[in-house]
């Protein structure tokens, strides 16, 4: 591997796919997490939603806000998949432990939500809670 490569391959992004589903309207969402995104310095690369209410999101951040992140997507009332609560647990844990390693590494998070309405069903019957 020559030289110039050898640091590239060290700033290797962490790649995360996660899914998640929401009661809130899917406009109102990604508003609210676009601006969230932004606000903890993070870049929203592209953002949608189609008819039947899926949104798609692709986004990066520094690992140090990690953590803000993370609550950014819970606060604004996204239940990740239990897969991803625990991609962005180690994350964090990750870059707590090495935080001079680390700390402007860049994350991206490809996520997926599922919206529904309240009127139509109950969140609590799409998330198997009841």
């Amino acid at each position: 591997m020559p030289e110039a490569d050898a640091g590239q391959s060290m700033n290797v992004p962490w790649a995360l796919q996660m899914r998640g589903v929401s009661a809130d309207e899917p406009s109102r969402l990604v508003q609210t997490l676009t601006g969230a995104i932004l606000g903890c310095g993070g870049w929203v690369l592209s953002r949608g939603a189609n008819d039947v209410g899926t949104i798609n999101m692709l986004f990066e951040f520094e690992r140090r806000s990690c953590v803000d992140i993370y609550s950014i997507l819970i606060g604004s009332g996204v239940e990740l998949s239990p897969g991803g609560h625990v991609r962005l647990t180690e994350l964090c844990q990750c870059t707590r432990s090495h935080p001079h390693d680390c700390d402007t590494e860049i994350a991206s998070v490809d996520l997926e939500i599922q919206t529904y309405s309240r009127e139509h069903a109950g969140i609590s019957t799409i998330l198997g809670l009841s």
